[in-house]
């Protein structure tokens, strides 16, 4: 036999639930950072000339005639161009004037696509290699995480192709004083690896490709990590917002070395 009753205040009408509104999540996208671009004392090729030659047409067939796309390059004072990685320009070829760099060049106006710009003071690094590459080493030490990346970047556009590998066995030192971040730590590597200027990787999976490949170094070889405990004290475990990835730390690049049979010595 069951037995039922009314039992008061056990079941109640809950009030409704105030509705959360997210902020920051939707809004109207933002204008381009950079909406035009020009290419000041430009000599243009016929890809170029084409779309200079549309530049007033309106028409569909125009715009795509109007389009351009290129990757950008740094030149020396000997007149040599050395492509630079992941930088490019594109977009739609506004205008064209007579260049005052010189004759027969151009200025070249183009609206340009939507893309984060290089970081302005990466300018300032390709003049260091305007000569020629750095002779003096811990030049990027004055730098912050987004230039030492630009820097890392721009030794890898210079980097000395023909050059032979270290034999195995060398002993290599790094000079740690300045790993205050992961940046600072590939371009340290790739200064005591092949000296002021150098490259040897720019992220784990070019490291890891570095120790694999002719880089400069053939594994296995011995390091001597120099004033390591800048490096324990910055690379610890977490998340790395300006990455926007996990963290590398000191012993995630240890790892790295000794999977290649490097031997580390941590001073």
């Amino acid at each position: 036999m069951a037995l039922c009753a009314d039992i008061d205040g056990l079941f109640v009408d809950l009030p409704p639930r105030p509705r959360e509104r997210p902020t920051g999540l939707f809004r109207e996208p933002a204008e381009p950072p950079v909406p035009h671009v020009t290419l000041v004392g430009c000599r243009p090729e016929p890809p170029l000339e084409t779309a200079i030659a549309a530049a007033h047409q309106a028409t569909k067939a125009g715009l795509r005639r109007r389009r351009v796309s290129a990757d950008v390059g740094a030149v020396a004072a000997d007149g040599s161009a050395v492509a630079l990685v992941a930088a490019a320009v594109s977009g739609t070829v506004l205008s064209s004037v007579p260049s005052t760099l010189g004759s027969g060049l151009l200025d070249v106006t183009i609206a340009g696509d939507a893309r984060e710009p290089r970081p302005a003071g990466t300018r300032g690094i390709l003049d260091l290699w305007f000569t020629g590459r750095p002779t003096r080493y811990n030049l990027w030490a004055r730098h912050d995480r987004t230039l030492r990346h630009e820097w890392a970047g721009v030794a890898l556009a210079h980097r000395r192709r023909e050059a032979p590998d270290r034999p195995a066995g060398t002993v290599f030192h790094l000079d740690g004083r300045f790993v205050t971040d992961v940046e600072g730590f590939y371009c340290d590597i790739g200064e005591a690896i092949n000296g002021p200027g150098g490259y040897f990787g720019w992220n784990l999976d070019a490291l890891d490709d570095c120790l694999s490949a002719t880089w400069g170094a053939q594994a296995p070889f011995r390091l001597l990590w120099h004033d390591s405990a800048v490096a324990r004290r910055h690379l610890v475990a977490g998340h790395d917002r300006h990455r926007r990835a996990p963290a590398v730390t000191l012993d995630t690049l240890v790892q790295v070395f000794t999977a290649h049979g490097v031997d580390v010595e941590l001073r």
